[in-house]
């Protein structure tokens, strides 16, 4: 079973480290972990994770972020994979900073690479993990909270945590499906704050 995970970003390096580039960071640390590297192909730098027979393609756009429906298609062609095998990573700035969600579907939440990922496919069917990033920017000045300042040294700290849960639910996204994924995700923090 094959598996399209794309994680969302702007190219770079003065983009690395910036609150948009969440899904590019949540692969790299993925990728990181099993010893996979990532090589320069069409519409992008893709590498191959296996986890339990499953293979999981791990790309990160080339195009602009407002232009990531292109890459996507392209790659789930290019797969043979149908839209129920894929599953986005992106930034969300109506979630507190370091907060998970998986889900299926749904409204793109003003993020412009979903929305193009959405009308370059029709259809909105598809698996994304949101990560937080807050929204504690003065009235105004949201591009530059999200795409022209990095992180804070505090952020920056509690990103291996985010992204060891981010791995977590990709795993149990392959192994179980997405329904059990997201009730192991979307409830984990809440667990650990009950202990």
């Amino acid at each position: 079973m094959n598996y399209l995970i794309v994680g969302l970003g702007n190219i770079g390096d003065e983009y690395a480290s910036t609150r948009h580039n969440m899904g590019f960071m949540a692969l790299d640390a993925f990728a990181k972990a099993s010893n996979a590297i990532f090589m320069t192909l069409r519409y992008g730098d893709i590498t191959t994770v296996r986890h339990k027979g499953r293979n999981l393609y791990l790309l990160k756009p080339s195009t602009y972020m407002n232009l990531s429906g292109n890459a996507v298609r392209y790659w789930l062609q290019k797969l043979e994979l149908p839209v129920e095998n894929l599953l986005v990573i992106c930034d969300d700035l109506n979630l507190p900073f370091g907060t998970v969600r998986m889900r299926r579907g749904g409204s793109n939440g003003g993020h412009n690479g979903l929305r193009n990922i959405e009308e370059t496919l029709g259809t909105t069917e598809y698996c994304r993990i949101r990560i937080g990033i807050g929204n504690s920017y003065p009235k105004g000045t949201q591009i530059d909270y999200v795409i022209g300042q990095e992180m804070s040294e505090g952020e920056k700290a509690a990103l291996p945590e985010v992204f060891d849960k981010i791995i977590a639910g990709l795993k149990d996204y392959v192994t179980m499906g997405p329904e059990r994924a997201m009730n192991a995700l979307n409830t984990r923090k809440k667990q650990k704050n009950d202990d």
